[in-house]
């Protein structure tokens, strides 16, 4: 048997995690009977977060009533498995619970974000594992910190919250900018999350200037100031306030989630990794999902295909590694039927089965090799 691992990242606005797996999959058992094919759900953070961690660990989505990011009801859930807790943000505080034309980073808030959390902790959760992508918010976490004192807190006072004694925090991104300055939430993930022209450099300012003042009080009343550590500036600032307020500790997402699927023990006997997202391009080497697999698999030795609705900077990426670049789509398809699930699905299904005569010469090189 020709054992193949498909893992691929959800294609943002139109398929999961899992339903690019399932594609992917069919197309390569169609041509090769022969093959295993182990589907493994991911997300580095983002989308997905709760479905990858549900289909490693089991567990219960637990349904909240929270605030959206302009403070309308919307139910959200955060998946509990025992005394430990996975939240992704974007579920209340994310960009898609928007409409375009009400982006506003300055007005939106992390309330519901921190809803979500005083749920889980008044159930019990000891150890809550945070995605943080996604998000509409630059707001800090203020929100968030907010939400959570008007629960527990019986003076209105952070002092006055002694329920998240005990409660460890993680946060996953893969982020590395600070909350403020040139590099900060503002100006570099700012723009992103206003309404189609709406990013003013002066609201930009106006962002970064709220984000200081804060980690400066925040500093004063502490002792000690996180606003410069890696990842402070991801989910516009909500990295900051997990640091600074919980103490969380903070990995890189993909390689949380790995080793929660053990993929290190899944890749024993495997000959070829299948990885992809929606669009794939020099960025993809920034610390996004199919990279932070590539990194995973290249000391295995094992050929890592990436597969994507959109290429470009193709040869920068066989460069980095992938021994192969397949775009799903043909080159004259419109975006709009591209981005039809079922025609993604298709496509994907049709790029996996004409690979296999390729994937077929990968194993055989990787069996001469090892």
């Amino acid at each position: 048997m020709n054992k193949i691992i498909v893992a691929i990242d959800s294609f943002k606005g139109c398929l999961t995690s899992k339903e690019a797996n399932r594609a992917a999959a069919e197309g390569v058992r169609q041509g090769m009977a022969d093959a295993e094919v182990r589907q493994v759900a991911v997300s580095d953070g983002g989308e997905g977060w709760l479905d990858a961690f549900q289909a490693a660990w089991g567990g219960e989505l637990v349904d909240v009533r929270v605030s959206d990011p302009l403070g309308r009801p919307v139910m959200a859930q955060y998946l509990k498995k025992g005394d430990r807790a996975v939240v992704e943000i974007a579920k209340a505080s994310g960009l898609t619970l928007l409409r375009p034309q009400e982006r506003n980073p300055i007005v939106a808030t992390s309330y519901g974000t921190g809803q979500l959390i005083s749920d889980a902790v008044r159930r019990g959760c000891k150890d809550v594992i945070v995605g943080l992508g996604g998000s509409a918010t630059s707001d800090c976490g203020m929100g968030m910190l907010r939400a959570i004192i008007d629960v527990f807190s019986s003076n209105g006072r952070w002092d006055g919250v002694r329920a998240l004694d005990g409660v460890r925090f993680t946060i996953a991104t893969d982020v590395d900018n600070p909350l403020c300055r040139e590099n900060g939430a503002a100006h570099v993930f700012g723009p992103q999350k206003f309404a189609p022209m709406g990013a003013t450099p002066e609201k930009i300012r106006q962002l970064d200037a709220r984000a200081r003042l804060f980690a400066e009080r925040s500093a004063h009343h502490f002792g000690y100031d996180r606003q410069d550590c890696p990842g402070a500036g991801a989910a516009g600032g909500l990295g900051y306030a997990f640091m600074q307020y919980m103490n969380a500790g903070r990995r890189s997402g993909i390689d949380l989630l790995l080793d929660a699927v053990y993929f290190d023990d899944l890749l024993n006997g495997a000959r070829c990794v299948i990885t992809g997202e929606g669009s794939a391009d020099r960025q993809t080497l920034m610390g996004k999902l199919p990279f932070g697999i590539l990194q995973r698999v290249k000391a295995r030795r094992v050929p890592v295909v990436l597969i994507a609705g959109r290429v470009s900077d193709r040869q920068h990426l066989l460069n980095a590694g992938f021994s192969r670049v397949v775009c799903i789509n043909p080159a004259d398809l419109p975006l709009e039927e591209a981005m039809k699930p079922e025609t993604a699905k298709r496509n994907i299904t049709l790029a996996c089965r004409e690979s296999n005569g390729s994937l077929r010469l990968e194993i055989e090189q990787n069996l001469k090799q090892n």
